[in-house]
Formats: structure tokens, C-alpha cells, sequence
């Protein structure tokens, strides 16, 4: 049986997760499979993906598509868009307020990098959150024992 406790530990390893997908897919520091892989076949087409690449990348894919269908399943669209929307108004808000120099591509690409993260952190610990907050549960399968 899963357990139901869910802390703040939790919502951190969910979070490490997240920030591990996408950093791992792209990052500006270009210690990235896109660097590694994507970039250097297009600069020498006789470049072929070898197992080690393919399987970097298939396991990219499958944690792209656990953590991403965890988000829409939790958040569903419109808790999706709302989120969305809430780091952007936050991204901007760092960028008036002058704590985020606009003209700075680097220091941009990471700040979306960490709200894609954020945003998907947020969606795969919903349901959890959500349980604390108020007491519902979101049940995707039952059990008729």
C-alpha cells in the first residue's frame, strides 16, 4: 500500500525530478543530451546516434512523458494554464521589478528552465497538495476487493 504521508521532503524529491528532466533535455551551460547529441549531428551529418545516445535519450522521452502525463492528469488544462500563467506573471514581475536583467539571454534561459521545472513539480505533487489543503482525494483507479 502507498503511503499518504506527503511533506515537504516529498514535494523536494518530486521537484529534483522535474529539475532533472529538463536540465538533462537543455541547459545554457551545454552539458545537455541536446548538446550532445541533436547539435552534434546536425554540425557533422556523418555523426550517427549510438546505443549509449539512444538509450539517453529514450529514457529522456519516458520521463518526459511520465511527469508530463502525471501534470495533465493532476492539474488537468486548466490547472495547467493557470500554473503557466502564474510563473509567467512571476517572470515578469522579476523582470520590472529589475531582479532579472531582461537583456541577459543566460540568466533568462535558466529562470524558464526553473519554471518549467516548478511547473512540473507543482503537477506531479497536485494531488498531494491538494489532499493536505482539503481533504479530497483524486482516485484514478478502484479497487472492488
Amino acid at each position: 500500500m502507498a503511503t499518504t504521508s506527503f511533506t515537504g521532503k516529498s514535494f523536494l524529491w518530486r521537484s529534483l525530478l522535474a529539475f532533472m528532466i529538463v536540465f538533462a533535455t537543455y541547459n545554457p551551460s551545454e552539458i545537455s543530451y541536446y548538446h550532445w547529441t541533436i547539435l552534434k549531428v546536425f554540425d557533422d551529418l556523418s555523426v550517427l546516434i549510438d546505443p549509449v545516445r539512444a538509450v539517453a535519450g529514450i529514457t529522456l522521452i519516458i520521463g518526459w512523458v511520465v511527469i508530463i502525463h502525471a501534470t495533465i492528469r493532476s492539474l488537468g488544462v486548466i490547472g495547467l494554464i493557470l500554473a503557466a500563467a502564474f510563473f509567467a506573471a512571476l517572470f515578469w514581475l522579476l523582470v520590472d521589478s529589475g531582479l532579472l536583467p531582461p537583456d541577459n539571454i543566460i540568466v533568462i534561459q535558466y529562470v524558464l528552465l526553473i519554471i518549467i521545472s516548478l511547473v512540473l513539480a507543482t503537477g506531479v505533487s497536485w494531488s498531494h497538495i491538494r489532499r493536505r489543503l482539503t481533504g479530497q482525494m483524486d482516485v484514478d483507479e478502484v479497487d472492488n476487493e
